[in-house]
Parts: C-alpha cells; structure tokens; sequence
C-alpha cells in the first residue's frame, strides 16, 4: 500500500527557505512512491490547524518544512498522537533537528528519512501548558533571545552572536530560586536553562550531554561571572566544552520550576511568559522520522 505523506510548508521560514526547499522534498519523496498532499502556511495558526485537519485526513504521516518555531507549533497537535512526524529543517537556528541527529543541510537527506520510515520515540518539555521541544531560558539568554528575535540584520545565527554583544553591556546577575524535583537552589546566575534536547540558539549546547529520550530534564546553571569570562564562556558552548566549569551547575530532574523576579522565559526560541515557570517531562511525548 502506498504512504501518504501531508507536507506542511512554512515558506517563510529561514528567510524563504522553506519555500525554497519545499519542491526539492516533494520530489524526493513521490521519487520514492509516496503520495504527497501539500499544505502551505499563511500565518502561525495556520501550522496547528493544519496538522490537525492531517490527522483526521487518513494520512499515513505529517512532515514539517520549516524551524524550530514551525517545530513547536506543530508538536501541540501531533504529541501524543501517535502518527510519525519528519522534520526538513528550514529554519535559523533548527535546534530540534539538530537534537535528533537530522541532516541540517541536506532536505533531501532529510526527505530520505522519511521513505526508510524508521521512527523513535523522543521526550517533551512542558510549561504553561504547552510542548516544548528544544529549551526553557530564562536569564542572559532569554534577553538575548529578545534581541534577536527583533534585529533583521545580520542573517543566522550571527544574529545571536551580535544580540549578546549588545547585551553584555547592560547585563547584571539575577537572583534566581531553582526547585529541581525536591531540591530548592537559591543563587545568583546569569541564566538558567532546562532543555529535553542539549542545543539552543542555532547549536549552542546549553545541556550538553543531554538525551531526547531519557525521560529526564537536564538544567544548567551558569552562575555570576565577569562580563570577559561570559564573553569567553559562549565559544566553549558551541563545542560542549564549557561542561566541568567551575561556574556551571549540571543537574538533571524530572520537573524544575525556575523563579526570578523581572525576568521573561523563552521556549524554543519565542517568549512563553514571566517568571516563575514550572517544567515537566512528558517521556516518549512524539514519534519522530530519525
């Protein structure tokens, strides 16, 4: 029997490189036999809506073109659903692929995954009562986040880089309350970040070491240090590298609520609310295509 794919289509993200990848993934995947109906958005809703219409459509499998914030929009419907859900990264920062070990680069490589059909299972994040599918930040990153949701030059990730050079200007310590499972932390930190995947911000690795499919949280707590040595803390996190130093806490748990007064939280790169926020793990939350 042939599978029938809906393919979601975010055109605009990337800059357009959804769009642009778009006809590439449609090809490889009627190349290989599969029917594919294909569905374009016009509007952030559209990308929820559309994936549950695809549900109830009879379809075989949904597949995302688009990033992490396509990603996360769709995960609110199909978590839990049981149908298998392929990612063709297009977006900026594509965290969530990166996390599942997708091809980055390649759509049809990443098309390719969807034919051989093989599925895991991977664990979501939960806050405010939404799927999180990459990381929660709040602190020195959630600002920098801010910033560069806002900036239109330059493109990629040399936003991030250019959003926390602007920020370190300004930026103090925050007085932070971190209840991870039974245990209560009270500290200053620059951020705090809890993540079911180990990468945020276009591949820094936050959590590094961190499994999508080990029922766990991992939190990291990077406490007060000078503005030079956060400057020279960022490259080691692109590399993992920054794990084992003396003012970065590793912990893993089961739920985490983070508190810290002023302070906006961040989830997969888009604002999910002021502190205080709690997080859950929702294990074996989505099937994915890896």
């Amino acid at each position: 029997m042939t599978r029938k794919i809906a393919l979601v289509v975010n055109p605009t993200s990337g800059r357009g490189l959804g769009a642009r990848v778009a006809p590439v993934v449609q090809a490889r995947l009627e190349s290989a036999g599969l029917t594919v109906d294909t569905y374009q958005t016009t509007c952030a809703e559209d990308v929820g809506r559309i994936s549950a219409e695809v549900i109830g459509s009879g379809a075989d499998a949904v597949a995302l073109v688009g990033g992490d914030g396509t990603i996360h929009l769709g995960a609110q419907v199909l978590a839990k659903s049981g149908m298998p859900f392929g990612v063709i990264p297009a977006g900026t920062g594509n965290d969530f692929a990166r996390g599942i070990g997708l091809p980055l680069k390649d759509p049809a490589a990443a098309a390719d995954l969807i034919v051989a059909g093989k599925t895991r299972t991977v664990d979501l994040a939960v806050a405010q009562g939404e799927f999180i599918t990459t990381v929660v930040a709040g602190g020195f990153d959630s600002l920098v986040n801010k910033r560069a949701n806002a900036m239109t030059w330059p493109k990629g990730n040399s936003r991030y880089t250019v959003a926390t050079l602007a920020e370190l200007r300004t930026f103090k310590p925050l007085e932070y309350v971190v209840t991870v499972d039974d245990q209560v932390i009270e500290t200053r930190a620059m951020l705090v970040a809890v993540g079911t995947g180990p990468t945020y911000g276009g591949g820094l690795q936050i959590c590094a070491g961190a499994v999508v499919d080990d029922g766990l949280l991992d939190i990291t707590i990077i406490q007060p240090v000078s503005r030079l040595k956060l400057l020279q803390l960022f490259p080691k996190l692109s590399k993992g590298t920054h794990v084992g130093h003396p003012m970065v806490r590793a912990l893993r748990g089961r739920s985490v609520r983070i508190e810290s007064p002023g302070i906006t939280a961040y989830a997969d790169g888009e604002p999910l609310g002021p502190l205080p926020v709690d997080v859950t793990i929702e294990p074996g939350a989505l099937t994915v295509f890896a």
